[in-house]
């Protein structure tokens, strides 16, 4: 599978996702600028790593199904059910399965975060690292996290978690996309490599 880096983090009023934008396939890299952030639904998000291609295709098939869901129930799909809804997809190619590791999170009464593996298992956290970096960038995010940070101390924190796992990673690097979901909605930008 491919390498990467991302982070999910909870804070006071949302949730921010951060991953690093490069592709690298063995010795060959393949690209410098993918985005691996996604806009899910208005108050959901997610970040991956692993084969970029399977995300993309289960952040089209779940933001589509929970456009069809929020028409039924007339209210916004919180997101433990997209969580569920990318579950339930996972596990149903679980012979054929989408070679992806995914951080997903949102906003209800309190902000919530949830890791699948490519089977489907939902594991719900404060904060959160999937791929080939995870380890450098829990050992930023275990010591530096505390409950209830705001929003920049949040951003700051991932970012600085990402940037540290490809400091070392060698399938980790070209900048880091970011990904902010409030109450307000879905924020995204990018941080440039120093």
């Amino acid at each position: 599978m491919p390498g990467a880096t991302a982070v999910g983090i909870t804070f006071d009023e949302g949730v921010v996702f951060a991953s690093e934008k490069r592709i690298a396939y063995g010795n060959f890299l393949v690209s410098k600028s993918t985005k691996k952030t996604f806009p899910i639904t208005p108050k959901v998000g997610a970040t991956c790593a692993g084969l970029v291609a399977d995300m993309q295709l289960l952040s089209l098939q779940i933001s589509a199904l929970a456009k069809i869901r929020k028409m039924d129930l007339k209210r916004d799909v919180p997101p433990n059910t997209i969580a569920k809804m990318m579950s339930n997809m996972m596990y149903e190619r679980r012979y054929f399965p989408l070679l992806t590791q995914v951080i997903v999170g949102g906003m209800t009464d309190k902000p919530v975060i949830y890791t699948l593996d490519p089977l489907g298992s939902v594991l719900p956290d404060e904060y959160a690292a999937v791929g080939t970096g995870a380890e450098m960038a829990l050992g930023v995010l275990d010591p530096q996290f505390k409950e209830n940070m705001n929003e920049k101390e949040a951003t700051d924190l991932a970012v600085k978690a990402v940037r540290s796992a490809t400091m070392r990673d060698s399938f980790s690097g070209d900048g880091i996309d970011v990904l902010v979901v409030n109450k307000d909605g879905i924020t995204e930008f990018t941080e440039d490599v120093k």
